[in-house]
């Protein structure tokens, strides 16, 4: 069982160099558990590829379709963002020293990892690779 953000789930879909070694480790936990903030990131990485012409319309709605059969066979367990993790994100950043750089959607990930008891996050995004030791989570990249 593993948590992973936004970044490492994009992987997934999109082909970049990491691609394959992130489909083949996440393929084979039991489960990948995640914010559920990384299904509306993934949402506009997607649309992001169409708008920049990467992609037809064609491929999009093809990569929609796949994750939603995904998400239907149960592949993804999302975390919900619930009060409680707003409030634990709030907290964050009033003991937050000033030098930790840290993007609010970035800490809702960190947060979501932290209170379902993770030690580790998976991410390809360098500041919430930054961002995790502050929280003291370890931050690894999957190649």
């Amino acid at each position: 069982m593993l948590f992973c953000d936004t970044s490492t789930l994009a992987k997934y879909y999109v082909s970049e160099p990491e691609s394959a070694a992130v489909r083949a480790r996440l393929d084979s936990e039991d489960r990948v558990v995640l914010s559920e903030l990384a299904r509306a990131e993934l949402m506009g990485v997607f649309h992001r590829r169409v708008r920049e012409r990467s992609w037809s319309r064609d491929e999009f709605l093809t990569v929609l379709r796949q994750f939603s059969t995904d998400e239907a066979r149960g592949y993804w367990t999302w975390i919900l963002l619930e009060g409680t993790i707003v409030d634990q994100v709030v907290r964050v950043y009033s003991t937050l020293p000033a030098d930790v750089f840290l993007r609010t959607a970035d800490c809702l990930h960190l947060v979501s990892a932290l209170n379902q008891g993770f030690s580790e996050i998976h991410t390809h995004d360098k500041h919430q690779r930054d961002g995790a030791g502050a929280l003291g989570l370890t931050a690894l990249a999957i190649e």
